[in-house]
């Protein structure tokens, strides 16, 4: 009986999870390049066994991991010349307040006061010299990542990706902190579509649908924890009564 609460428990663990991760994606689907959370559930072999042994024989050492999908999302054609989309690989490189460097898939631009592209947060768009500061012109992107204004060139968007994409940090929203010795390298296929804005790749219906299933896993595991708690209570007063 100790075994089957065990079993409940373990997998009522593994839905709380999902449920954070999925409320995430679903809070985050209108947020422009957002790449949601998967979770994956296995248990874990004999080799890894041996680093995380088990107390007991019975139990089942299960590994429950958050992995980002890094799929693309629609191409949103707005027309607004602030708005960019990368075609294929990488990710736009931006430059924080403090200097850090952080990537995302958003391109969901504007202006900041001192006329840098830059998004909500302070983050400025970096390109080949640092920010690129456009001021208050007219702005042409090319597909190469040449930024004109007023028909001056005054930059090129830079576009990096990273070998394993699962080595960035989700620093909230669309954006993606390096980590320290990961190499920005250049990515294998790149093109810059302006005018053009990539949504969120969260299927909101299909969101709400595995929350359901998460909750609806979670519940029967309470109800069978509950059950046979109850039986073990029962037995132990059973026991206790027959001495």
């Amino acid at each position: 009986m100790i075994k089957g609460l065990y079993r409940s428990a373990s997998g009522m663990l593994p839905q709380i999870k999902k449920q954070e991760a999925v409320a995430n994606n679903i809070a985050n689907a209108g947020t422009a390049g957002f790449k949601k959370d998967v979770m994956f559930s296995r248990e874990l072999s004999k080799a890894e066994r041996k680093i995380t042994p088990r107390t007991n024989d019975w139990q089942t050492t299960l590994d429950s991991r958050i992995h980002v999908d890094y799929s693309l999302g629609v191409f949103d054609k707005t027309d607004n010349p602030l708005d960019l989309a990368i075609e294929g690989d990488g990710f736009f490189t931006l430059e924080s307040a403090d200097g850090t460097t952080a990537l995302t898939r958003s391109g969901a631009f504007v202006v900041d006061p001192d006329g840098y592209l830059s998004l909500s947060g302070g983050f400025r768009l970096t390109g080949d010299g640092g920010p690129i500061q456009v001021g208050s012109g007219k702005l042409s992107v090319g597909q190469n990542g040449e930024v004109q204004v007023n028909g001056l060139t005054v930059g090129r968007v830079t576009v990096k990706a990273v070998a394993d994409v699962d080595s960035l940090e989700r620093l909230g929203g669309s954006l993606f902190a390096v980590p320290e010795g990961e190499e920005l390298i250049d990515p294998i296929s790149a093109t810059i579509r302006q005018g053009y804005r990539e949504t969120s790749n969260v299927d909101v219906i299909q969101e709400m649908v595995d929350m359901m299933v998460a909750f609806r896993t979670y519940e029967s595991n309470a109800r069978a924890l509950q059950t046979q708690d109850a039986s073990l209570n029962h037995l132990f007063q059973r026991v206790g009564g027959d001495r």
